[in-house]
Protein backbone atom coordinates (compact mmCIF):
# COMPACT_ATOMS: atom_id res chain seq x y z
CA UNK A 1 0.00 0.00 0.00
CA UNK A 2 2.65 2.42 1.21
CA UNK A 3 4.59 1.77 -2.22
CA UNK A 4 1.51 2.47 -4.37
CA UNK A 5 0.85 5.54 -2.44
CA UNK A 6 4.52 6.80 -3.53
CA UNK A 7 3.87 5.71 -7.16
CA UNK A 8 0.63 7.99 -7.21
CA UNK A 9 2.77 10.63 -5.54
CA UNK A 10 5.06 10.83 -7.52
CA UNK A 11 2.93 10.98 -10.68
CA UNK A 12 0.99 13.67 -9.13
CA UNK A 13 -0.88 15.67 -12.11
CA UNK A 14 -2.11 19.68 -10.80
CA UNK A 15 -2.38 23.24 -12.01
CA UNK A 16 -1.88 23.87 -15.70
CA UNK A 17 -0.45 20.87 -17.50
CA UNK A 18 0.13 22.15 -21.38
CA UNK A 19 0.41 20.40 -24.68
CA UNK A 20 3.55 20.62 -26.12
CA UNK A 21 3.23 21.72 -30.09
CA UNK A 22 5.35 19.96 -32.34
CA UNK A 23 7.32 22.65 -34.38
CA UNK A 24 7.98 22.73 -37.90
CA UNK A 25 10.26 24.42 -40.61
CA UNK A 26 9.62 25.97 -43.58
CA UNK A 27 10.01 22.88 -45.31
CA UNK A 28 7.78 20.86 -43.02
CA UNK A 29 10.59 19.00 -41.42
CA UNK A 30 10.55 18.98 -37.62
CA UNK A 31 12.86 21.40 -35.88
CA UNK A 32 13.94 19.23 -32.70
CA UNK A 33 15.75 22.02 -31.27
CA UNK A 34 12.67 23.78 -31.14
CA UNK A 35 11.25 21.19 -29.76
CA UNK A 36 13.28 20.67 -26.68
CA UNK A 37 13.32 24.72 -25.67
CA UNK A 38 9.31 24.32 -25.61
CA UNK A 39 9.58 21.54 -23.05
CA UNK A 40 12.46 23.34 -21.30
CA UNK A 41 10.36 26.61 -20.88
CA UNK A 42 7.37 24.05 -19.46
CA UNK A 43 10.22 22.66 -16.97
CA UNK A 44 11.13 25.96 -15.71
CA UNK A 45 7.95 27.71 -15.12
CA UNK A 46 6.92 24.44 -13.19
CA UNK A 47 3.80 22.59 -14.20
CA UNK A 48 3.79 19.18 -12.98
CA UNK A 49 3.72 17.92 -16.55
CA UNK A 50 3.75 18.48 -20.02
CA UNK A 51 1.69 15.75 -22.90
CA UNK A 52 2.77 15.16 -26.34
CA UNK A 53 2.00 14.22 -28.86
CA UNK A 54 -1.44 15.45 -28.71
CA UNK A 55 -3.76 17.00 -30.94
CA UNK A 56 -2.09 20.49 -30.07
CA UNK A 57 1.01 18.89 -31.56
CA UNK A 58 -0.38 17.65 -34.48
CA UNK A 59 0.33 13.98 -33.41
CA UNK A 60 -2.20 13.25 -37.02
CA UNK A 61 0.48 14.68 -39.12
CA UNK A 62 3.38 12.85 -37.91
CA UNK A 63 4.71 9.33 -38.46
CA UNK A 64 4.99 6.63 -36.58
CA UNK A 65 8.96 7.14 -35.82
CA UNK A 66 8.51 10.89 -35.29
CA UNK A 67 6.09 10.49 -32.81
CA UNK A 68 8.56 8.28 -30.90
CA UNK A 69 11.18 10.82 -31.60
CA UNK A 70 9.00 13.68 -30.20
CA UNK A 71 8.37 11.41 -26.87
CA UNK A 72 12.23 10.64 -26.66
CA UNK A 73 12.81 14.05 -27.14
CA UNK A 74 10.92 15.50 -24.49
CA UNK A 75 11.98 12.96 -21.94
CA UNK A 76 15.67 13.80 -22.55
CA UNK A 77 14.49 17.45 -22.61
CA UNK A 78 12.66 17.58 -19.42
CA UNK A 79 15.24 15.33 -17.70
CA UNK A 80 13.09 14.68 -14.87
CA UNK A 81 12.36 18.43 -14.00
CA UNK A 82 8.67 18.03 -15.15
CA UNK A 83 7.03 14.47 -15.80
CA UNK A 84 6.25 13.74 -19.75
CA UNK A 85 2.64 12.12 -20.27
CA UNK A 86 3.20 10.46 -23.78
CA UNK A 87 0.06 10.66 -26.07
CA UNK A 88 -0.82 6.90 -27.76
CA UNK A 89 -3.30 7.04 -29.74
CA UNK A 90 -4.62 5.14 -32.11
CA UNK A 91 -8.83 4.12 -32.84
CA UNK A 92 -7.68 0.01 -32.65
CA UNK A 93 -6.56 -0.77 -29.30
CA UNK A 94 -4.08 -2.96 -29.75
CA UNK A 95 -2.46 -0.63 -31.87
CA UNK A 96 -3.41 2.19 -29.10
CA UNK A 97 -1.64 -0.55 -26.21
CA UNK A 98 1.50 -1.01 -28.35
CA UNK A 99 2.21 2.78 -28.51
CA UNK A 100 1.55 3.02 -25.25
CA UNK A 101 4.11 0.54 -23.96
CA UNK A 102 6.65 1.93 -26.95
CA UNK A 103 6.02 4.91 -24.85
CA UNK A 104 6.57 3.45 -21.39
CA UNK A 105 10.20 2.50 -22.72
CA UNK A 106 10.93 5.74 -23.86
CA UNK A 107 10.68 6.92 -20.67
CA UNK A 108 7.17 8.79 -20.69
CA UNK A 109 6.40 9.06 -17.10
CA UNK A 110 2.21 8.82 -17.45
CA UNK A 111 0.17 7.45 -20.78
CA UNK A 112 -2.51 8.99 -22.34
CA UNK A 113 -4.72 8.39 -25.22
CA UNK A 114 -7.99 9.41 -26.44
CA UNK A 115 -11.10 7.52 -26.08
CA UNK A 116 -12.00 6.36 -30.08
CA UNK A 117 -14.99 8.42 -31.33
CA UNK A 118 -14.69 7.87 -34.86
CA UNK A 119 -18.20 6.40 -34.66
CA UNK A 120 -20.51 5.52 -31.79
CA UNK A 121 -19.71 2.63 -29.71
CA UNK A 122 -21.60 1.21 -26.88
CA UNK A 123 -20.06 1.95 -23.36
CA UNK A 124 -19.31 -1.74 -22.75
CA UNK A 125 -16.92 -1.44 -26.22
CA UNK A 126 -15.30 1.78 -24.47
CA UNK A 127 -14.44 -0.11 -21.54
CA UNK A 128 -12.72 -3.10 -23.26
CA UNK A 129 -10.55 -0.58 -25.44
CA UNK A 130 -9.16 0.87 -22.33
CA UNK A 131 -8.80 -2.12 -20.47
CA UNK A 132 -6.81 -3.39 -23.70
CA UNK A 133 -4.17 0.07 -23.11
CA UNK A 134 -4.14 0.51 -19.56
CA UNK A 135 -3.76 -2.65 -19.09
CA UNK A 136 -0.74 -2.78 -21.65
CA UNK A 137 1.71 -0.59 -19.18
CA UNK A 138 2.58 -0.19 -15.63
CA UNK A 139 2.67 3.94 -15.18
CA UNK A 140 -0.38 5.95 -14.80
CA UNK A 141 -2.82 6.77 -17.09
CA UNK A 142 -4.92 9.47 -18.14
CA UNK A 143 -7.60 8.77 -20.49
CA UNK A 144 -9.15 11.60 -22.79
CA UNK A 145 -12.38 12.02 -24.06
CA UNK A 146 -13.60 14.72 -26.22
CA UNK A 147 -16.72 13.47 -28.28
CA UNK A 148 -18.08 16.06 -30.56
CA UNK A 149 -20.81 13.56 -31.00
CA UNK A 150 -22.21 13.48 -27.24
CA UNK A 151 -22.03 13.66 -23.62
CA UNK A 152 -18.56 12.32 -22.01
CA UNK A 153 -17.75 9.17 -19.94
CA UNK A 154 -18.83 9.71 -16.56
CA UNK A 155 -18.44 8.47 -12.90
CA UNK A 156 -19.55 5.30 -13.42
CA UNK A 157 -17.50 4.39 -16.16
CA UNK A 158 -14.68 5.49 -14.06
CA UNK A 159 -15.26 3.61 -11.72
CA UNK A 160 -15.56 0.59 -13.73
CA UNK A 161 -12.25 1.54 -15.28
CA UNK A 162 -10.72 1.65 -11.92
CA UNK A 163 -12.15 -0.91 -10.77
CA UNK A 164 -10.14 -3.51 -13.45
CA UNK A 165 -6.90 -0.92 -13.42
CA UNK A 166 -5.83 0.49 -10.86
CA UNK A 167 -2.91 2.83 -12.83
CA UNK A 168 -6.28 4.78 -14.71
CA UNK A 169 -5.68 7.86 -12.41
CA UNK A 170 -7.11 10.77 -14.64
CA UNK A 171 -9.33 11.68 -17.12
CA UNK A 172 -9.55 14.32 -19.51
CA UNK A 173 -12.99 16.19 -20.03
CA UNK A 174 -13.65 18.41 -22.99
CA UNK A 175 -17.12 19.85 -22.78
CA UNK A 176 -19.45 23.31 -21.25
CA UNK A 177 -21.33 22.77 -18.18
CA UNK A 178 -19.85 19.39 -16.32
CA UNK A 179 -19.55 21.28 -13.31
CA UNK A 180 -21.55 18.35 -11.60
CA UNK A 181 -19.82 15.41 -13.56
CA UNK A 182 -16.62 16.53 -11.97
CA UNK A 183 -17.97 15.58 -8.94
CA UNK A 184 -19.62 12.51 -10.04
CA UNK A 185 -16.28 11.19 -11.03
CA UNK A 186 -14.60 12.26 -8.02
CA UNK A 187 -17.17 10.67 -5.88
CA UNK A 188 -17.71 7.29 -7.84
CA UNK A 189 -14.28 6.94 -7.51
CA UNK A 190 -13.24 8.04 -4.11
CA UNK A 191 -11.27 10.85 -5.64
CA UNK A 192 -8.78 8.30 -7.10
CA UNK A 193 -9.23 9.36 -10.44
CA UNK A 194 -8.48 13.03 -10.95
CA UNK A 195 -10.17 15.02 -13.29
CA UNK A 196 -8.64 17.75 -16.00
CA UNK A 197 -10.58 20.22 -18.03
CA UNK A 198 -9.24 20.36 -21.56
CA UNK A 199 -10.16 22.84 -24.68
CA UNK A 200 -7.46 25.14 -23.31
CA UNK A 201 -8.51 26.25 -20.05
CA UNK A 202 -11.93 27.77 -21.36
CA UNK A 203 -14.02 26.21 -18.54
CA UNK A 204 -11.33 26.67 -16.26
CA UNK A 205 -13.11 29.09 -13.60
CA UNK A 206 -15.91 27.30 -13.29
CA UNK A 207 -14.63 24.11 -12.78
CA UNK A 208 -12.10 25.19 -9.76
CA UNK A 209 -14.86 25.03 -7.19
CA UNK A 210 -16.14 21.38 -7.91
CA UNK A 211 -12.84 20.26 -7.89
CA UNK A 212 -11.03 19.32 -10.92
CA UNK A 213 -7.19 18.48 -10.16
CA UNK A 214 -5.93 20.59 -12.84
CA UNK A 215 -6.06 22.01 -16.62
CA UNK A 216 -4.33 21.16 -20.32
CA UNK A 217 -4.27 24.66 -21.88
CA UNK A 218 -1.53 25.38 -25.09
CA UNK A 219 1.92 26.00 -23.97
CA UNK A 220 1.71 29.67 -24.99
CA UNK A 221 0.17 31.01 -21.62
CA UNK A 222 1.30 28.58 -19.31
CA UNK A 223 2.52 30.41 -16.89
CA UNK A 224 0.19 33.20 -17.30
CA UNK A 225 -2.59 30.21 -16.38
CA UNK A 226 -0.22 29.07 -13.87
CA UNK A 227 -0.97 32.40 -11.74
CA UNK A 228 -4.62 31.99 -12.26
CA UNK A 229 -4.52 28.40 -10.56
CA UNK A 230 -2.14 29.29 -7.70
CA UNK A 231 -4.37 32.69 -7.20
CA UNK A 232 -7.30 30.75 -7.05
CA UNK A 233 -5.80 28.08 -4.71
CA UNK A 234 -5.17 30.56 -2.42
CA UNK A 235 -8.63 32.10 -2.11
CA UNK A 236 -8.06 35.23 -4.14
CA UNK A 237 -11.02 34.39 -6.56
CA UNK A 238 -11.32 38.09 -7.82
CA UNK A 239 -7.75 38.34 -8.55
CA UNK A 240 -7.32 35.22 -10.69
CA UNK A 241 -11.20 35.92 -12.73
CA UNK A 242 -9.58 39.06 -13.36
CA UNK A 243 -6.25 37.70 -15.02
CA UNK A 244 -8.63 34.87 -16.32
CA UNK A 245 -10.58 37.33 -18.29
CA UNK A 246 -7.78 39.00 -20.26
CA UNK A 247 -6.77 35.54 -21.30
CA UNK A 248 -10.38 34.21 -22.61
CA UNK A 249 -10.64 36.36 -25.69
CA UNK A 250 -7.58 34.71 -27.22
CA UNK A 251 -8.45 31.23 -26.27
CA UNK A 252 -12.23 31.72 -27.46
CA UNK A 253 -10.75 33.10 -31.29
CA UNK A 254 -8.19 30.22 -31.47
CA UNK A 255 -10.32 27.21 -30.44
CA UNK A 256 -13.42 27.92 -33.33
CA UNK A 257 -10.98 25.66 -35.59
CA UNK A 258 -7.93 23.29 -34.19
CA UNK A 259 -5.79 24.57 -37.51
CA UNK A 260 -6.39 28.00 -36.39
CA UNK A 261 -5.53 27.14 -32.66
CA UNK A 262 -2.04 25.65 -34.03
CA UNK A 263 -0.99 28.50 -35.64
CA UNK A 264 -2.09 31.44 -33.44
CA UNK A 265 -0.65 28.61 -30.49
CA UNK A 266 3.28 29.12 -32.66
CA UNK A 267 2.57 33.02 -32.97
CA UNK A 268 2.34 33.49 -29.56
CA UNK A 269 5.28 31.64 -28.31
CA UNK A 270 7.19 33.36 -31.33
CA UNK A 271 6.02 36.66 -29.61
CA UNK A 272 6.95 35.81 -26.45
CA UNK A 273 10.38 34.13 -27.33
CA UNK A 274 9.76 30.47 -26.62
CA UNK A 275 10.11 29.16 -30.29
CA UNK A 276 12.03 31.21 -33.13
CA UNK A 277 10.14 32.11 -36.01
CA UNK A 278 11.89 29.39 -38.09
CA UNK A 279 10.03 26.43 -36.08
CA UNK A 280 6.53 28.17 -36.23
CA UNK A 281 5.32 26.15 -39.33
CA UNK A 282 2.19 24.23 -39.52
CA UNK A 283 1.84 20.90 -41.40
CA UNK A 284 -0.23 20.08 -44.51
CA UNK A 285 -2.77 20.09 -44.69
CA UNK A 286 -3.96 23.22 -42.83
CA UNK A 287 -6.35 25.83 -42.85
CA UNK A 288 -5.36 29.28 -43.38
CA UNK A 289 -7.16 32.11 -42.29
CA UNK A 290 -7.87 34.70 -44.73
CA UNK A 291 -6.07 38.21 -43.87
CA UNK A 292 -8.37 40.12 -41.56
CA UNK A 293 -8.91 37.09 -39.30
CA UNK A 294 -4.90 36.98 -38.90
CA UNK A 295 -4.45 39.94 -37.89
CA UNK A 296 -6.88 40.05 -35.12
CA UNK A 297 -5.70 37.18 -33.86
CA UNK A 298 -1.92 38.80 -34.19
CA UNK A 299 -3.18 41.52 -31.87
CA UNK A 300 -5.16 39.08 -29.33
CA UNK A 301 -1.83 36.99 -29.47
CA UNK A 302 0.13 40.58 -28.66
CA UNK A 303 -2.00 41.30 -26.01
CA UNK A 304 -1.28 38.18 -24.40
CA UNK A 305 2.63 38.70 -24.72
CA UNK A 306 2.46 42.14 -23.14
CA UNK A 307 0.64 40.72 -20.65
CA UNK A 308 3.29 38.44 -19.98
CA UNK A 309 6.05 40.60 -19.98
CA UNK A 310 4.25 43.04 -17.63
CA UNK A 311 3.46 40.67 -15.20
CA UNK A 312 6.99 39.35 -15.05
CA UNK A 313 8.19 42.58 -14.30
CA UNK A 314 5.66 42.91 -11.12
Amino acid sequence: MAADKLAHDATKLTAAVPVIPTPFREDESIDWDALAACVDFAARVGVSAACLPAYGSEFYKLNESEREQVVETAVRAAAGRTLVIAQSNHPGAIHAAEIARGNEARGADLISFAMPRTFPLPESDLLSYCHTVCSAVKVPVLLQDFNPGGATIGGDFCRRLIDSCPNFRYTKLEEPLMATKVREVREATSDQVGVLEGWGGMYLMELIEPGICGFMPGLGMVDLFQSVWRMAQAGLLSDAQDLYEKLLPQIVFSLQSMELFLRMEKDLLVRRGIMDASGAHVRSASWRPDKQSWRYAQMLNERVADLGQELSKS
